[in-house]
């Protein structure tokens, strides 16, 4: 089967999300039909190297570019960098993304597996036609000497342009400070640009971060085009051959990434929306069932159900479509699946700026007790959205709703870390204040009876100690209808 072939199959079916569309084995690439040893690939050097988690520790994805098919996709692998002794040949698949000149790109995904956790790995990717240099990893196991668990970098929205954040993260993944990346959603602005160039230049700047680390990613709206084919197919997450939805464990946590954008981009048509909404609740329920052994649950999507920027988002709006589902119907509303499902922490991003909310649900605010996190009866929300961009960040309206508990307009990232099934910190890196920290607060469960789905008891809790938020709630005297209409009346008053 030619590459040309492929080329016909590929504009000729009906549009879908493809991914992993592996070129066969046994093809013959153009360069190879002239039987000539002096003739090649014309761009065989590997590029863009980025590891990904496959779903246990015993396994990581391995994923690069190069813009000619090289035949063969190599992983050469080895616990000293002097010794690559161990290889695995991975599979190849083309990506056109229907730009108007597209660019032949060459995805080589490949799988290392019988890992040991702990163990440190150097490797290197390509074929004889171009290698990579040489980088390592540590497959995952959870940190024993500095109070165990596993540390994230949490960020969202990084740009190729002002990415504040980004010398920062390089280095911390470099010193084995971090342990993953959640990317939760907006990447490069945008990848489709240029023909592909910009997300080219924006997985060429993360690879110092990617290469070293699992790079685990959710879709955001950044990525709309063409129905996402720049995420699906230069992305390699586990349990998914799509990766705009899948879940994973690892230690005491349970992550579900989710794509919020099925919301806004219904030319797609609703099946997608509603195929996830059928997943989400399936996955959620396995994992309730699971709790004993994996008794956190972390969801990832891009666009927040409650905010307190100056903008006109949906998280700003009394009704949000990701909260409350669509208009009218409310269909597949994601707030109360999430409460019925006990949800514990709620990642977000898209606005740009850090934001962290009080415990709430349904608009009712759980802040009338002195440990607010500690068992809250609500999952608990942060909006990361500040990594650095070219659309810089955003504002705040001055006063905020009674959910806002921490906020910050300077760029930024958070670091989560999960010690264990009672404990998770979060902190919020200031990067144009020299790595000061904007938030540091704690999410603790004093037992596991406390891992649960939320019940009437925690709604009669949240009742008690909460403070809701109606649609027409006055939280300051400058949103006050009343007051509004008083201040009119004296200007009026006063001009006559």
């Amino acid at each position: 089967m030619t590459i040309f072939l492929y080329f016909l199959i590929y504009f000729l079916l009906p549009q879908i999300s493809r991914t992993h569309q592996y070129l066969p084995i046994d093809r013959i690439p153009d360069w190879k039909l002239k039987n000539d040893g002096n003739i090649g690939p014309s761009y065989g050097q590997p590029e863009q190297i980025r590891i990904s988690y496959g779903g246990d520790p015993s396994i990581s994805f391995v994923t690069w570019q190069t813009f000619d098919d090289t035949l063969q996709s190599i992983v050469e692998y080895g616990s000293d960098w002097k010794s690559l002794n161990q290889s695995i040949l991975g599979r190849c698949s083309v990506f056109l993304d229907r730009n108007k000149n597209s660019v032949w790109r060459y995805i080589h995904r490949a799988n290392l597996t019988g890992l040991v956790p702990g163990q440190t790995y150097y490797y290197h990717v390509g074929s004889e036609h171009g290698w990579s240099p040489i980088y390592f990893f540590t497959a995952l196991k959870e940190r024993e000497n500095d109070g165990g668990g596993y540390i994230y970098a949490v960020y969202g929205d990084l740009g190729v342009e002002n990415g504040r954040s980004l010398g920062t993260i390089q280095k911390m993944a470099q010193r084995g400070e971090l342990d993953l990346v959640l990317h939760v959603g907006d990447f490069a602005y945008n990848m489709d640009e240029s023909n592909g160039e910009t997300g080219d230049e924006f997985l060429r700047q993360i690879e110092p971060i990617s290469a070293y680390i699992p790079y685990m990613a959710a879709v955001g709206n950044h990525e709309y085009f063409n129905n996402f084919t720049h995420f699906v197919n230069r992305f390699t997450m586990p349990n998914s051959d799509h990766n705009l939805f899948y879940s994973y464990d690892l230690g005491p946590a349970h992550f579900v990434v989710f794509s919020t954008e099925f919301y806004f981009n219904l030319q797609w048509g609703y099946h997608q929306m509603k195929n996830q909404f059928e997943w989400l609740k399936e996955d959620l329920k396995k994992a309730n069932e699971n709790r004993k052994s994996v008794p956190w649950i972390i969801t990832m999507g891009h666009r927040p159900m409650y905010c307190s920027d100056f903008d006109g988002d949906d998280c700003t709006k009394y009704e949000s479509i990701i909260r409350t589902g669509l208009p009218l119907t409310h269909g597949y509303g994601l707030e109360k699946l999430f409460y019925e499902y006990g949800v514990d922490i709620e990642l977000w991003a898209h606005e740009h700026s850090y934001e962290r909310l009080w415990p709430v649900y349904n608009r009712t605010v759980y802040n009338g007790t002195h440990l607010p996190y500690t068992n809250p009866p609500t999952p608990v929300h942060i909006i990361t959205g500040s990594a650095g961009c070219r659309e810089n960040t955003d504002v705040f309206v001055e006063h905020p709703p009674p959910w806002s508990a921490v906020r910050s307009t300077d760029y930024g990232f958070g670091i989560m870390r999960i010690y264990n099934s009672t404990h998770l910190n979060f902190k919020q890196i200031n990067v144009a204040q020299g790595g000061t920290e904007d938030d540091d607060f704690w999410v603790v469960k004093t037992s596991d009876k406390h891992h649960r789905p939320f019940k009437h008891r925690d709604l009669k809790k949240l009742r008690t100690y909460g403070t809701h938020v109606p649609e027409k709630y006055c939280h300051h005297h400058s949103h006050c209808p009343v007051e509004r209409k008083k201040k009119r009346s004296r200007r009026q008053y006063n001009h006559f």
